[in-house]
């Protein structure tokens, strides 16, 4: 069986629009960001999510939340959706998860937290796709987030944008703007478990 190719799904869907419909992009990071803004901004009205209670400690969360607003200063027309940082959410999400290893259980946890956060406020706002950036990484299963992403906006009612930001070079460009921006760029994924593995 073959495994499924998100960028060509997502080619299907930009080829087939003549509208530019609303689009929630849940962020992880400002680096990651970057090449899936760039992108995106051609075929949608972008309002980005940045719902991370996963990154630990908070003063790393400002940090970052930081670097994101750097970024949207060079994509005119994206709109912030504000929200909370709610660390508590993340510790309630992953309890008995702590002892996993990175990429594990924990982490479809922490996705399923995150995203399921992205599908209702993307339903909140009357927006039409919600989507990811998390895809960007090397480090992350594509396979696993977009299969998360598609069950979580089915239960709230909006359609999901399948996508894989490291293809066609992806994870490169998005060094390159970041560089390119003057960005900081973690050395974890977010979560203290991350940063001990």
């Amino acid at each position: 069986m073959n495994k499924p190719n998100y960028q060509l799904e997502l080619d299907k869907i930009t080829a087939a629009l003549d509208y530019r419909p609303g689009l929630l992009l849940h962020s992880c990071c400002g680096p990651c960001s970057t090449y899936a803004l760039e992108y995106l901004t051609r075929y949608f009205d972008v309002t980005l999510s940045y719902y991370n209670p996963n990154i630990q400690p908070q003063s790393e969360y400002e940090l970052r939340l930081e670097n994101q607003l750097k970024v949207l200063g060079h994509m005119p027309g994206v709109k912030l959706a504000p929200c909370a940082y709610g660390a508590e959410a993340y510790d309630e999400a992953v309890r008995g998860l702590e002892g996993e290893s990175e990429g594990g259980a924990r982490c479809t946890e922490c996705f399923r937290l995150r995203l399921g956060f992205a599908a209702r406020e993307a339903a909140r706002l009357g927006l039409e796709y919600v989507g990811t950036t998390l895809t960007v990484s090397p480090h992350k299963d594509a396979g696993r987030i977009n299969a998360i992403g598609r069950a979580m906006a089915e239960k709230y009612g909006v359609k999901w944008l399948p996508g894989d930001f490291k293809k066609r070079e992806g994870y490169k460009r998005s060094i390159e703007l970041s560089r390119e921006f003057g960005l900081y760029r973690q050395d974890y994924c977010g979560c203290l478990f991350s940063k001990r593995d």
